[in-house]
């Protein structure tokens, strides 16, 4: 069985697409998923699965959520051992330490290229600094993320892949949440 992280896009924002986790849990369990646990309430969950790809499991996740909560959700899945290199991988370790709720590592659905990610960058017109590793960015907010102009949708478009973001605690809590 594989440790799962699986993380979902624009739940339990400002009152919209509201989803219950005793909810998000049944419903992930009823798929054949064990040992399910989630993670605050925007939609973070940590299950083994019987070894599908994380494609194919983001393919079930996403078909069933609008089948059977009448919800297009988006889902971004990542292995334990996938989630362990994200952390490892950190372009932005003082940073990491210093200010972590200023620091997201924001989850693509596709892996885009270096010019995406210097797209990006040069795109930002604040002080906030982006690195590309994968199937991620690592973005750190210096005067958080409340008034930026770097928005998600920036984020979407300049990279051509959607994805969604955590902030540098709850990545170290779903680690800590693999690990029990």
């Amino acid at each position: 069985m594989t440790l799962i992280v699986a993380l979902l896009r624009a739940v339990n924002l400002g009152g919209k697409r509201s989803l219950g986790m005793a909810e998000l849990r049944a419903f992930t369990t009823a798929l054949g998923f064990d040992e399910v646990q989630t993670l605050l309430q925007s939609g973070n969950l940590v299950f083994r699965s019987d070894g599908r790809t994380p494609a194919a499991i983001e393919g079930l996740l996403e078909a069933e959520a609008e089948r059977a909560l009448g919800l297009p959700i988006e889902f971004h899945v990542r292995t334990a051992a996938e989630w362990r290199a994200i952390i490892a991988a950190n372009p932005f370790g003082a940073e990491a330490k210093r200010d972590p709720a200023r620091l997201v590592v924001m989850c693509l659905k596709k892996k885009p290229g270096a010019k995406a990610f210097a797209a990006l960058q040069a795109a930002i017109a604040g002080p906030e600094q982006v690195r590309g590793e994968g199937r991620q960015a690592y973005i750190y907010y210096p005067d958080g993320q409340g008034r930026s102009k770097l928005t998600t949708a920036l984020i979407d478009r300049t990279l051509d892949a959607r994805g969604t973001a955590r902030n540098w605690n709850t990545v170290m809590k779903l680690a800590r949440l693999l690990e029990s």
